[in-house]
């Protein structure tokens, strides 16, 4: 049977969407040879002429290689360029692998980088079995309890019912953040006994989001200062991979909160949808006030660029965290 030719791992929940892409590594067999049949390009960088060469190259000593490109859309604004790129798609020798790494957002029902219909979504339809679409998408809180069972029992442990919901209250629908703390629970009890709820109050880091609370309004008050102190803070407490994490989570809340807000929702909406616990709900509705919308969104983009650049050993996380700091309380 003949392998697909361009793979597309698209969705919200990147850490989804990097699992995918490791799995897809690892099949390549030795990782030295993997290495020399590999060759990652970005859409917003990357010439056309790169792209086309990089996927018609000859794997080396191997049957595939494997060309990732991340941002695809983003030089494909005009009609010939998509035409062109869509040639590239048709094109492809058996032996290469295109993996297209779409990072998106659903917003109102659908999605704001590959909607329903998007041209690639229809030259999808017709490619039959040249393209493998993998999608990655964030629970919805109400489902993350399920998820962390599910991924607790992957780890080769277990969580009760209630340590899931526990958990789930305190990392919301950020996949990465539950597994890094799934990973840290299950060490406490040596995967010889389920994780209780008290497991999960004792190691989970409630304080350290309480204190990404107060950052936050540092920032939306321009105090960079104030927020800069309580980041080495919580530096000192937390890796930087999960203070992250808890910045990034505690956007997304916001974002939905507003969104909430703009659409006329009130404090029962942000309960029943962001967070139940009343007081936290508060909170959010006190902070996405004094933000609008299209800030919010730029905020967040700027996450998902600092998350890449980290990942591609452009930046490291603790100089990244302090430049957005400063960025943000401008």
């Amino acid at each position: 049977m003949t392998k697909p030719t361009v793979y597309i791992l698209h969705g919200d929940d990147l850490f989804g969407i990097q699992r995918h892409l490791d799995s897809m590594l690892a099949k390549m067999g030795d990782p030295g040879m993997a290495e020399l049949n590999l060759t990652r390009l970005d859409g917003r960088e990357a010439s056309e002429d790169e792209i086309h060469n990089a996927a018609n190259a000859l794997p080396f000593l191997t049957d595939r290689r494997m060309v990732v490109l991340s941002h695809p859309f983003t030089r494909l604004k005009s009609e010939p360029g998509r035409v062109r790129f869509r040639a590239i798609l048709d094109n492809l020798p058996e032996s290469t692998a295109l993996v297209l790494v779409i990072q998106d957002e659903f917003e109102r029902g659908d999605w704001a980088a590959l909607p329903g219909k998007h041209w690639l979504r229809r030259w999808m339809a017709e490619a039959e079995g040249k393209c493998h679409y993998e999608l990655s998408q964030l629970p919805a809180l109400r489902a993350m309890p399920e998820w962390i069972r599910r991924e607790a029992k992957a780890m080769g442990g277990q969580f009760s019912g209630e340590a899931a919901a526990a958990l789930a209250q305190h990392v919301g629908s950020d996949t990465r953040a539950a597994s890094q703390e799934i990973e840290k629970l299950l060490t406490y009890v040596g995967r010889s006994r389920e994780v209780e709820g008290d497991d999960v109050e004792l190691l989970s880091a409630q304080s350290g989001q309480a204190n990404v609370f107060e950052m936050i309004d540092g920032l939306a008050a321009g105090n960079a200062s104030l927020a800069l102190n309580l980041l080495h803070r919580l530096l000192e407490e937390e890796d930087e991979i999960s203070m992250f994490g808890m910045v990034v989570r505690q956007f997304r809340l916001l974002l939905q909160t507003r969104e909430i807000l703009d659409e006329g929702g009130r404090l029962d909406g942000v309960i029943q949808e962001v967070d139940r616990r009343e007081f936290v709900a508060k909170k959010l509705i006190d902070q996405a006030g004094r933000f609008s919308m299209t800030r919010l969104e730029s905020i967040y983009h700027r996450l998902l660029e600092i998350d890449e650049a980290v990942k591609t050993g452009q930046t490291g996380m603790a100089v990244a965290l302090d430049i957005l700091v400063v960025e943000l309380a401008r």
